[in-house]
């Protein structure tokens, strides 16, 4: 193997790199319904590795904001593996992002990717969390079953300084790091990014016993499915949690959407909520880890 070039991909380096991607899982892989967006995107930067001018692996960075870098997207042909690539990449990815002003990057692996899992850890990520992802399908004719139970509401903007104070003293925040999902992209919940949920009406809160008692933030999302309803992040007690998650399948017909999915902390009593919601969980588990750049 010659000396090993990363630079910034460029639209000729697609079929190259498309055909060690081709079968990454037995279904293939969504780096060819990314790419464009990848390559063009001036939020971030799509590099690739190559071995004599062919594309050996690729990693893309994107800034979330101004100072939160996302990894993702690391890919490195099967002949290449054990060799020092996806380490390389993942070098230069954070070297971007530091250019970019970030002090921190993030990222995201299956539990089962040991080689990743290895590399991330020996670069000195810290896992930050861990969650699993469900799935449910919209309830129509639930009123015997929801008779007397609490409803979720939207949140307004004045209530965005009680729900700052809920987190504040929450105990699955700082366990899931405190971190929002919208898909597989985690989002550090901040004021700004709580105010702009708020205003989209993306934040949900239940209340008990004249006090906030649980909510979530849950967004639409649109996938080759079809439309979603996507839960990022929630909190709360397990019977709250539960409450809620059971009341936004209950909206999905109204909202127009198919089926609602969950990133659900590998918490104990998060699990429970969902499973006493009639949620399905996937057979994946997935760590999300947490770099400083400064």
């Amino acid at each position: 193997m010659s000396e090993i070039e990363i630079r910034q991909a460029r639209a000729e380096d697609r079929a190259g790199v498309l055909a060690f991607c081709e079968y990454t899982w037995e279904w293939g892989d969504y780096i060819a319904d990314v790419w464009d967006e990848w390559l063009s995107n001036p939020a971030g930067q799509l590099l690739v590795a190559l071995d004599d001018g062919q594309p050996v692996g690729i990693v893309h960075i994107l800034m979330l904001n101004a100072t939160d870098a996302w990894q993702e997207g690391m890919r490195v042909a099967p002949a290449y593996r054990q060799q020092g690539i996806a380490r390389k990449l993942s070098f230069e990815a954070s070297v971007e992002a530091m250019r970019r002003g970030a002090t921190t990057v993030r990222l995201l692996t299956d539990s089962t990717n040991v080689a990743s899992i290895h590399m991330v850890e020996q670069a000195h990520f810290r896992q930050v969390g861990i969650f699993v992802p469900h799935t449910a399908t919209p309830l129509t004719d639930t009123p015997r079953r929801n008779y007397g139970l609490e409803e979720p509401v939207l949140a307004a903007p004045e209530d965005l300084d009680e729900v700052v104070e809920y987190l504040n003293f929450s105990n699955i925040f700082p366990a899931v790091g405190g971190l929002y999902y919208a898909g597989f992209v985690g989002y550090r919940i901040s004021d700004t990014l709580l105010k702009e949920k708020i205003q989209a009406g993306q934040v949900y809160l239940l209340r008990r016993w004249e006090r906030l008692d649980g909510l979530a933030l849950a967004e639409p999302r649109e996938g080759k499915r079809g439309k979603y309803l996507f839960i990022g992040y929630i909190d709360g007690t397990t019977d709250s949690i539960s409450l809620i998650a059971y009341a936004l399948r209950r909206r999905l017909p109204a909202l127009g959407l198919a089926e609602v999915r969950a990133s659900v902390p590998d918490l104990i009593m998060v699990r429970d909520a969902f499973t006493g919601a009639e949620y399905t969980a996937d057979a994946s588990t997935f760590y999300t880890y947490e770099r400083g750049l400064t």
